[in-house]
């Protein structure tokens, strides 16, 4: 146990997400944390946007994901790369109009880390670990291939919600989940659930020569689009279930045969680790 003594002197801000000023209906999604200055040393200050938008969602169902989560990693960089700088000024300029931010309260932190931990389960993810254990389908997935990125420290560095649009024509509403281009490959990773059907496997099959042939089009580059699924025994696809194991070997074998490289939730932490060695981190 930490001694008040010991813990750091700091302080916190909230971020909220408000997509109407007039009605001034708000969702909690990011915590800023700042430590107190020591002498000429710059205050550490960390930022952690919530992993779960189901709530701004709800709020707001136009509401951009991929600029909300991309605010994250601007502010993270800005941040490293302005230590001493004036924390209000770096605010202003990376927050869209949306995000409100509150007034700064004080904290007493055993740590940064595990501040930022209590401060996300009090305010923005109160019932984190009940959510995690409920989710299921193609939230579980991406919410461990974000975990395995974010823990080789990649997360950050990668395309998220990538448009297919881009590539294949206007109107296509698929949205690859996150990517990055080493050299002369681009690779993308696609969240797809058996969960309760095969609609995504075929969605995906179904798009990829045009989404292979528009990345080497406007990149100039390779695509290597892989799809990351559950692994069969988590969805009883087993000797003992005969359908699902076809069901299950169906969907594998329908992306396959349209050069969709398939893996399971368990290589995640692999592929993250190649991520890593790639982006140079």
């Amino acid at each position: 146990m930490v001694s008040k003594r010991q813990r750091r002197e700091c302080e916190f801000r909230l971020l909220r997400y408000v997509p109407d000023a007039v009605r001034n209906e708000y969702v909690h999604i990011g915590v800023i944390l700042r430590e107190a200055a020591a002498g000429d040393q710059p205050a550490q200050t960390e930022v952690r946007f919530t992993r779960d938008w189901r709530r701004v969602k709800c709020l707001d169902p136009d509401a951009d994901l991929a600029l909300l989560e991309g605010m994250e990693g601007e502010l993270r960089r800005r941040l490293e790369q302005e230590p001493a700088g004036k924390l209000m000024r770096i605010l202003e300029e990376s927050l869209s109009l949306n995000i409100q931010m509150t007034e700064p309260k004080a904290y007493l932190a055993e740590s940064m880390p595990a501040g930022m931990e209590e401060l996300m389960r009090l305010y923005i993810e109160p019932q984190a670990r009940e959510r995690t254990a409920r989710l299921s389908g193609r939230a579980a997935i991406q919410a461990r291939m974000r975990s395995e990125f974010e823990r080789a420290g990649v997360w950050d560095l990668l395309r998220k919600r990538i448009a297919a649009a881009e590539y294949t024509r206007p109107g296509d509403p698929l949205r690859i989940d996150v990517g990055y281009r080493p050299n002369g490959v681009i690779r993308m990773f696609h969240a797809v659930s058996f969960d309760p059907g095969l609609e995504m496997a075929k969605v995906l099959a179904f798009s990829a020569a045009a989404l292979r042939a528009g990345v080497e089009r406007v990149e100039k580059a390779e695509l290597e689009l892989t799809a990351v699924i559950e692994p069969a025994a988590r969805l009883g696809a087993t000797d003992e279930e005969p359908e699902r194991l076809a069901m299950y070997r169906f969907g594998v074998e329908t992306m396959e045969e349209h050069k969709i490289r398939v893996l399971t939730t368990s290589d995640m932490e692999r592929v993250a680790e190649t991520a890593r060695r790639e982006l140079c981190v």
